[in-house]
């Protein structure tokens, strides 16, 4: 029968030629993304200040510097996950990219302040298209490496968060913050710059039918990692289902190349009717479950992780008198760089914890640990410590919170089909950011009251509520393989 009867699927072809060279282009393109993103988002600390300063703005009107960025992103993660679900993934972050960069560097010359926040909105906007590049690298890796890999990945952020840190020590101090604006526009540029270089995820092709064009992206993979495909046909997901779904006394031989592109044609002109009402596919029976669970732990996951990095700060002057938090703010710039800058460092052992156990231990045990141990971290500062205490415990639960962040972005991807998968990483990254608006104004707002124990007590319930929802996930995706198409109704709530 020789290969005319054999036949592969996109996972089977992803293990064959393995993680190489081509891959590692990929992440160094959709790592500059997550560079450029934690750039826009660190340097919120530092123009605030700056602009307050040089325009005599109210503290109201400064905090909406970095409310209308979190707003532009809830916006964006909704708008660019459904873009590029229907019309691919590349389409989907160019468009971020553009709008990301050129709002950005734009914000530079911002005359007053009305264009600067609606200059800045558009730079959430278009950071809010995050995930589209986050699915698209993770649609490439095999499944065997693709929890190591995507914490990998995560570096990248921690990457941008220290250079952004560094950025403005160096040019705040002589140059001022519209050059930091232009200089952290730079990396958002470079994506624009590579883009003619990216290819399109195969998955996404092989969804929308278009097999030929999946086959060419999975042949110059092989050839650069100097691999080879599997022998055989490669076969759709929707092939599969529908050879299992046919009488079992056929023979599965008699479906033909020629007749399984035909089903898989009608099939994919169904996925396109579905992916039309995606964000109502979220909520369908086999994914509700997920879904509402998901959301739940990005909430927390970003509640917690911007609060972390404010009571930082604010906790440390609170043990004195409660009053002295607002003189933090006349203290030397220059001191506040560094302080930034070395916290920053808190990150890479999260990252570490979360390369050593989202594959060995799985997706879930990693984060549903993580949420606990950070729990166990904070519970001593519903009391007063002293300063060196109050340090470490924050520093470790700083590191549990960054390696939750972590593994969450790795197993979102990993529960919805490919049909829905930006989408629903989309909107869950939306849920997020509502929870990085009401950080400050609920937890940070609590200690400014001289209300510490109440601050720590929220962060308690929220840190423990998401690691509860992290266990009552219905299942695990550590080395499973991506799947392309909603589950049948009258099927499990896993994917299959």
């Amino acid at each position: 029968m020789g290969e005319q009867g054999q036949t592969y699927t996109l996972d089977e072809a992803l293990e064959t030629v393995g993680f190489g060279k081509f891959q590692i282009f990929l992440l160094g393109y959709a790592g500059m993304g997550l560079i450029a993103e934690a750039m826009e988002m660190m340097l919120l600390s530092f123009v605030g200040p700056a602009v307050q300063s040089a325009w005599g703005l109210s503290p109201r009107k400064e905090s909406y510097i970095t409310s209308v960025v979190f707003a532009g992103m809830l916006v964006g993660a909704y708008t660019w996950g459904i873009v590029s679900d229907k019309h691919g993934r590349r389409k989907g972050f160019l468009i971020t990219a553009m709008v990301t960069a050129g709002a950005g560097f734009l914000s530079a010359f911002a005359p007053n302040y009305i264009c600067l926040i609606s200059l800045r909105c558009l730079v959430g906007l278009g950071l809010g298209g995050g995930p589209v590049l986050s699915s698209w690298f993770l649609e490439f890796i095999p499944s065997s490496t693709r929890g190591t890999w995507m914490v990998v990945f995560s570096t990248f952020w921690t990457l941008g968060t220290i250079l952004e840190a560094s950025l403005a020590w160096f040019v705040m101090p002589s140059l001022g913050w519209r050059w930091l604006l232009a200089l952290s526009s730079l990396p958002t540029s470079l994506l624009l710059v590579f883009y003619v270089l990216t290819p399109e995820s195969p998955r996404y092709l092989c969804l929308q039918g278009r097999r030929d064009e999946a086959l060419v992206i999975l042949k110059k993979i092989a050839k650069l990692n100097q691999t080879k495909l599997p022998p055989g046909i490669l076969v759709l997901d929707q092939q599969i289902e529908l050879q299992e779904t046919s009488s079992e006394a056929e023979d599965k031989h008699l479906l033909t190349p020629k007749t399984m592109e035909s089903a898989s044609n009608d099939e994919s002109s169904k996925m396109e009717k579905k992916t039309e009402s995606s964000v109502l596919t979220l909520l369908s029976p086999e994914l509700l479950r997920s879904t509402l669970l998901l959301w739940v732990v990005f909430f927390g996951n970003a509640f917690s992780y911007y609060g972390l990095v404010l009571l930082t700060t604010e906790l440390h002057s609170e043990h004195s008198t409660c009053k002295q938090t607002q003189l933090k703010s006349n203290d030397s710039q220059d001191v506040n760089y560094r302080d930034v800058f070395i916290t920053s460092f808190a990150e890479f052992p999260g990252l570490l914890v979360a390369a050593a156990t989202v594959d060995r231990m799985g997706r879930k045990f990693s984060m549903s640990a993580m949420f606990f141990l950070c729990c166990t971290f904070l519970l001593p500062l519903v009391f007063n410590q002293p300063q060196g205490i109050t340090t470490g415990l924050l520093f470790g639960a700083r590191i549990c919170i960054t390696a939750t962040f972590t593994v969450v972005y790795i197993y979102a991807p990993e529960i919805y089909p490919t049909a829905v998968r930006t989408t629903g990483v989309g909107v869950a990254s939306s849920v997020g950011r509502i929870g990085g608006m009401l950080c400050p104004l609920v937890a940070v707002g609590l200690i400014h009251g001289c209300h510490q124990t109440s601050a720590i007590l929220l962060f308690e319930a929220v840190i423990f509520l998401s690691g509860v929802c992290v266990l009552l996930f219905p299942f695990e995706t550590s080395g499973r393989e991506l799947t392309d198409c909603v589950p049948p109704e009258k099927g499990s709530t896993q994917p299959t």
